[in-house]
């Protein structure tokens, strides 16, 4: 199974953070991913800069006969469509598409870290990856979704809708 996480907390050409998430899940199939299953829309505090505006979250399965770094590729592109700018880490953005798992595929790589090296660390991701695929394992740890989402909590999440 391969996972995407979504993100944004600030307006995009198509408008504020949920529309674009939708619209994103809309556009991958163009881009040859097929979107199985998406998660309820999570919104979070923006992080590491709390007064930032807040983020819309979410975690999509999705097939595709793109390979690990052409996956990454198309995700870019999509991020490029929707306004994103990369000036500095961490900033605001339009929108965010992180490869987080890609068939269990454990890579170092400079260009592309699998899994993701943070997502352990995120509940914004371990939530809606829970909903999408309960009882997921970490390639690496081997910890199911669920046992990870409660060692780093849910505070400050709040669900907010179907995607």
């Amino acid at each position: 199974m391969i996972f995407v996480a979504l993100g944004a907390n600030v307006p995009s050409p198509v408008g504020p953070p949920e529309v674009t998430l939708r619209c994103a899940l809309e556009a991958m199939p163009r881009h040859g991913i097929a979107v199985a299953v998406a998660s309820p829309f999570y919104r979070s505090q923006a992080w590491p800069n709390p007064t930032d505006p807040a983020f819309v979250n979410a975690v999509a399965q999705v097939k595709t006969k793109l390979l690990p770094g052409e996956l990454l590729k198309a995700l870019l592109g999509i991020e490029k469509a929707f306004g994103r700018v990369r000036k500095r880490p961490n900033e605001p953005r339009t929108l965010d598409l992180d490869l987080i798992d890609y068939g269990g595929l454990v890579s170092d790589a400079e260009q592309l870290s699998l899994p993701h090296p943070r997502m352990h660390e995120r509940a914004f991701v371990l939530r809606p990856l829970a909903d999408v695929a309960p009882g997921w394992r970490h390639p690496d740890t081997g910890q199911s979704v669920e046992v990870l989402l409660g060692i780093v909590g849910e505070a400050g999440l709040e669900r907010l809708t179907d995607a």
